[in-house]
């Protein structure tokens, strides 16, 4: 017995939150028409079932409590479809101090001291540029130890 768009879309947001782009792939990915996904979609965003602000909100604060700098959590939105409205109003709405996290980020992962050569240092930026922290929150890093 096979579900209905709906449902099925229903069945996905009780997981988690998704956004438009990301319920409109898994859809696409069954047997359900295009016309049918975009309809459903609708349907969600007038009951309020789905909805991108709230999406990026809360996308934002969870993975900036993962550990995860501006930059990367503004492009991991993107793919996912959101628009740069969106992000840049949820980036408002969450209150975070980036250079404190870049710091605390740093220090649980390769503890509180400086560190000892530039072989090291280069190792530490990589890491934090990678988790999507700015030029000057990593170097901000190095001069603050919680």
């Amino acid at each position: 017995m096979s579900r209905s768009c709906q449902e099925h879309a229903i069945s996905l947001l009780a997981r988690r939150e998704h956004s438009a782009f990301e319920l409109r792939q898994k859809l696409s990915q069954h047997a359900y028409s295009d016309n049918e996904i975009e309809h459903v979609l609708q349907l969600l965003q007038e009951q309020g079932l789905q909805d991108d602000a709230r999406f990026a909100s809360q996308y934002w604060r969870y993975r900036a409590n993962k550990g995860y700098g501006a930059l990367r959590i503004k492009q991991e939105l993107q793919q996912r479809g959101l628009t740069n409205e969106h992000i840049q109003q949820a980036m408002m709405e969450v209150e975070i101090d980036w250079f404190v996290l870049a710091v605390n980020v740093r220090c649980k992962r390769f503890g509180n001291k400086a560190p000892s050569d530039l072989k090291e240092r280069a190792k530490q930026q990589r890491f934090l540029q990678y988790r999507g922290f700015t030029f000057d929150e990593i170097k901000e890093s190095f001069n603050n130890n919680p």
